[in-house]
């Protein structure tokens, strides 16, 4: 179900709805009784050991042991003001000035009225390339978020707050020599490409729905090859040798793309009458 709400910058309100932009692809698989192949299933039941129904069960906070206070979804619709409910525009900000660790989940805005206000925003953001940082509401979270817009869409991000973002338990120190890091630099050079989504897919995944048919099927899985590592315990003949095999897969690469367009320019003989 779409999440709709208002966006407001100045004394300017736009109507819009959030649409999830990602999905997850996961198969899902059941939790199963090796023994008798029955499905397991679990049931909610209360400290006593009784059932309980999901229509039941509301929240409660613990402020003393085993002492709690009751909220239901009106409580928490109560203790939003106006402007919880609004995505309020608080600032611009460059939209490379935010670190990817701080992006969480991808929203579609979608306007619900006032489309012109709607499609002057998307154009104003496009040509200045900043980003909307505001905060709102969602459920019973308060939710700081980006807005960026692209290729004429806008884009909304939910946004981790800086105390939820966890420190990194490792930073690299400049140990390395010269020709070391030029090696791994021509490495990396000789690796560039643009990024293409598109040419990416979930291979793991295919193999699972093909190990899924395969036992329907009532054949066995079986493993897929792959060549072994090898393993090189000195630094500087690694990258060397990275780059050496990476230099002779483009030139194959190349002689094969020079014999195809031999082949593809080469006349077609004429069938003999």
């Amino acid at each position: 179900m779409a999440y709709k709400c208002n966006i407001s910058f100045g004394l300017v309100y736009i109507p819009i709805k959030l649409v999830t932009a990602a999905m997850d692809n996961d198969i899902g698989f059941n939790m199963i009784d090796s023994k008798s192949g029955s499905r397991i299933k679990y049931v909610k039941t209360n400290a006593d050991g009784e059932k309980v129904e999901n229509s039941d069960i509301v929240k409660g906070y613990e402020y003393e042991e085993n002492k709690y206070v009751i909220f239901s979804d009106e409580d928490f619709e109560k203790i939003k003001s106006p402007k919880d409910k609004n995505i309020d525009i608080q600032c611009f900000v460059s939209v490379d000035e935010i670190e990817p660790v701080y992006y969480n989940k991808p929203y579609y805005v979608v306007p619900t009225g006032a489309e012109k206000a709607f499609n002057v925003l998307v154009k104003a953001m496009a040509e200045t390339d900043k980003a909307a940082i505001a905060k709102t509401v969602l459920g019973t979270k308060e939710t700081l978020i980006a807005i960026r817009s692209i290729d004429g869409a806008l884009m909304l991000n939910t946004l981790y707050f800086h105390d939820e973002i966890r420190q990194c338990p490792y930073k690299s120190e400049d140990g390395s020599s010269g020709k070391e890091l030029e090696l791994a630099k021509s490495i990396i050079f000789g690796m560039e490409e643009h990024f293409e989504p598109r040419s990416y897919n979930d291979e793991y995944r295919e193999r699972v729905l093909a190990a899924i048919k395969a036992k329907i099927d009532g054949r066995e899985i079986t493993a897929p090859k792959t060549p072994a590592g090898k393993g090189i315990s000195d630094l500087m003949e690694a990258l060397q040798r990275s780059l050496d095999e990476q230099i002779s897969k483009k030139r194959e690469s190349g002689a094969k793309k020079i014999s195809s367009e031999k082949k593809s320019r080469a006349p077609k003989r004429k069938a003999a009458k």
